[in-house]
């Protein structure tokens, strides 16, 4: 059963939040869209590099702000993170072939996807940080049954 309860925790370092993403990755599934919102700043490449750090990458980790996508190869599930802040206007999302990452065989972590708009598919989960007295506080929502496991590695 979906749990659409949205769930939030204290996150009071970004190493914290790092370790937060990695105990997400135990949940990953191919298929999944998970949408990360969030101010500037407030941590959401930080999950996602938790995340890849979970599914063992050694190599770098940097926001895609300006290449748009960094896609992550992995055995039996690749990671696309997207970050859609510099997008004008949500028709550009068709400029990245967003709809090609969609095919169920990675998993699509979406930074900024409101620049998106309805262009972009519904997520499986929803991931909302924001700042809390210098910690940050993460609010997570399964909206599929597909995202439920990405909430329970999290709880």
């Amino acid at each position: 059963m979906r749990d659409t309860i949205p769930r939030s925790r204290r996150v009071p370092t970004a190493i914290d939040m790092e370790q937060l993403g990695r105990t997400a990755s135990r949940g990953l599934k191919p298929g999944q869209v998970v949408f990360l919102h969030g101010a500037l700043g407030a941590g959401k490449t930080t999950w996602v590099r938790g995340v890849l750090l979970g599914l063992h990458h050694t190599g770098p980790v940097k926001s895609p702000t300006y290449t748009l996508l960094e896609p992550y190869y992995f055995p039996g599930c690749n990671i696309y993170h997207f970050d859609l802040y510099r997008l004008e206007g949500p028709e550009e999302i068709d400029n990245l072939a967003f709809r090609d990452y969609l095919d169920g065989s990675g998993v699509c972590l979406v930074e900024w996807p409101e620049r998106g708009g309805d262009l972009l598919p519904e997520p499986d989960c929803l991931i909302d940080i924001e700042y809390d007295n210098g910690a940050r506080c993460l609010t997570m929502v399964c909206a599929t049954e597909l995202g439920e496991s990405i909430c329970a590695s999290m709880r």
